[in-house]
């Protein structure tokens, strides 16, 4: 049976007690020379320390929100929306070299771009020396086909330590979604109507059965709904509900 893992708010009211921001667990995942640590940030922002170096994806929200993590060794970016894309706190983070899509390398300064590298779709390369490979992230929906237009952004699968983490970016259930196989961790978005209901998301969960699949960029979704629906599909995939919100009202 799947695990619904849940975090408790004991550390979050301490925190706001205090006067501070709410303090968000830290995810750890084992994998080949160390571990995976995966520090969510904001909506679809997170910090993975892995045994290559440290990597940001979608960094938003000002730079002051990374002030106490480690500081990046490269940074990640899926597409140009704003809860992806923020060149004020870009621009406060320390340089590192940058993997985007063409829409986004397109509007960032030229000191920037010398150190950005486009992914398209279907693209592989490295980043820190570990494998990555640029995935479609798309709408399908007839009504949503303006959000996320086929072949403008990216999704990413990391091999780190040898295991596959996908961080699926702004899609729904995709042919090419359903298609991956062996990831060991999933990252999924599910909100209307930029992305995924959690129905379409846990339809995707049981076709490419992930061991581990986190819920994030979700908005005010029904979490216990997609988490009884994964376990329904008999995927066998663990649901991790992390601290994506840390600022919203309790």
């Amino acid at each position: 049976m799947p695990q619904f893992r849940t975090l408790s708010a004991s550390v979050a009211a301490l925190a706001l007690a205090a006067g501070g921001a709410a303090a968000q667990e830290a995810h750890r995942h084992a994998v080949e020379g160390g571990e995976v640590v995966i520090h969510p940030v904001e909506h679809a922002s997170m910090v993975l320390e892995t045994p290559a170096g440290v990597i940001y994806v979608d960094p938003v929200e000002g730079a002051e929100r990374y002030a106490d993590l480690p500081a990046p060794d490269a940074i990640l970016l899926t597409h140009e929306h704003g809860d992806h894309f923020d060149m004020d706190t870009l621009n406060g983070l320390a340089e590192a070299p940058m993997i985007v899509n063409q829409a986004v390398f397109d509007q960032l300064p030229e000191e920037m771009q010398a150190r950005a590298t486009v992914m398209a779709n279907g693209d592989s390369g490295d980043i820190l020396g570990a494998p990555i490979e640029a995935i479609p992230a798309y709408n399908t929906t007839e009504d949503r086909l303006q959000f996320h237009p086929e072949g403008r952004d990216n999704g990413y699968v990391l091999t780190l330590g040898g295991m596959r983490f996908l961080i699926a970016g702004d899609t729904e259930d995709t042919p090419e979604l359903r298609a991956l196989t062996d990831i060991h961790v999933a990252f999924l978005p599910m909100n209307l109507p930029y992305t995924m209901t959690v129905e379409q998301a846990a339809e995707a969960v049981a076709a490419f059965q992930p061991d581990i699949v986190y819920p994030y960029h979700f908005g005010d979704s029904d979490l216990e709904e997609f988490a009884r629906l994964v376990e329904a599909s008999g995927a066998g995939t663990e649901v991790v509900i992390a601290e994506w919100y840390p600022d919203a009202d309790s």
